[in-house]
């Protein structure tokens, strides 16, 4: 995919479900401790990521932020550039994995919302899909 700046942007599967994570973590402008764990434990320990480098990950999370950056669109680009580059059997892992970074703090901001409801309508998640999805993070992320 070309974007703005006139780069194009093809990215692994692997990848663009780290920038999915990145984006998540980010569009609320501050990156927590909590989320970056989350990532980091996501990647190690999910079959999505398997035969992934782990190494690869600082230089996927750093591509990300300056496209994120690059200008008022960044963030839409990013998602298109996410969108092209996961076959649909991943698009509902990517919405997953936004919302476990969100969870991971313990509350979603509103910037959080606004992108995870771009995220289902561009990566075309069906409602009662996203609901379930949804309620499984809200279990797993729920303190005692």
């Amino acid at each position: 995919m070309t974007i703005a700046s006139g780069l194009e942007v093809t990215l692994s599967p692997q990848e663009a479900l780290i920038y999915t994570m990145v984006l998540a973590s980010a569009v609320d402008t501050s990156v927590k401790d909590e989320e970056l764990r989350t990532m980091s434990g996501i990647v190690r320990g999910l079959p999505a990521f398997d035969g992934f480098d782990p190494d690869g990950v600082p230089g996927a999370v750093e591509s990300c932020m300056q496209l994120i950056s690059s200008g008022e669109h960044g963030v839409e680009e990013a998602i298109a550039v996410i969108r092209n580059s996961l076959p649909p059997k991943l698009r509902e892992t990517a919405y997953a994995l936004a919302l476990d970074v969100i969870a991971a703090d313990g509350k979603a901001e509103q910037e959080e919302l606004r992108l995870l409801e771009m995220l289902r309508h561009r990566l075309d998640i069906d409602r009662l899909v996203a609901a379930g999805i949804e309620r499984g993070a809200r279990a797993r992320w729920t303190r005692a």
